[in-house]
């Protein structure tokens, strides 16, 4: 309604003010604070009903927001700096519903150590990440989303992610034995999600090549000669 689209103008301009102390805030260690007071100030425009079709456009440019597409869902997430050589991921993933339907999304990269590509991440947890393509397939008759992701929190590595994900009326599930790589810690077992791990500062490339229907990531090569110490 007219009503409501005056007041989502009104509160996304507010949250753009708000995003830029999460950011810039000169004391780092109040990054996580002005970041949960913006998450909270998020889900009360979301609360509007059918905010999912008003776009954000000028928070956009200070968050990112990008849809599936076949527009069941959008994915808002952010990351912010509480300190100098950390970052930290925040998200959600709204439903194209008159009510809000909205699952909050918990970091929880640092807790998986080497075993983040063989888990399976349920009740919001999820590994942390700011999202550049999302890719739809089916999988036995189950539509999976390929979120492609980068993780920059490590003090020493930068991190490009495949994770897969779906969604029913359990809620969201993170991870998916769909790609043909098979994991170092149960070669039997297929990988759930996709790491490509490399030394911070360095660009590292994982994208879609529809010429020729392919993902396609940069091959990496230690500098020392020891593949295991990925800051290298």
């Amino acid at each position: 309604t007219p009503q409501n689209m005056e007041k989502l103008q009104i509160m996304e301009d507010s949250l753009v003010v708000a995003a830029d102390s999460m950011y810039e805030s000169f004391i780092p260690d109040t990054h996580i604070f002005y970041s949960e007071r913006f998450a909270k100030q998020l889900v009360r425009a979301l609360k509007i009903p059918n905010s999912y079709y008003y776009p954000f456009d000028s928070l956009k440019k200070v968050i990112n927001i990008i849809y599936a597409d076949d527009n069941t869902y959008r994915i808002l997430n952010w990351e912010i700096t509480p300190s100098n050589v950390t970052k930290r991921y925040y998200g959600a993933i709204q439903l194209p519903q008159e009510k809000l339907k909205l699952y909050g999304l918990l970091d929880y990269s640092e807790q998986m150590g080497k075993g983040a590509e063989d888990s399976i991440l349920t009740n919001g947890k999820w590994f942390g990440a700011l999202y550049y393509r999302i890719m739809t397939t089916e999988v036995q008759g189950q539509k999976v989303y390929t979120l492609f992701g980068f993780n920059d929190a490590s003090p020493l590595t930068s991190k490009k992610v495949l994770d897969p994900m779906t969604i029913d009326e359990r809620g969201v599930r993170f991870g998916a034995p769909i790609f043909g790589v098979a994991s170092q810690n149960y070669p039997r077992q297929r990988i759930n999600r996709f790491i490509l791990e490399y030394k911070k500062g360095v660009q590292a490339s994982l994208n879609w090549d529809s010429e020729r229907n392919l993902i396609v990531f940069d091959k990496l090569v230690s500098l020392s000669n020891d593949p295991g110490r990925k800051y290298t």
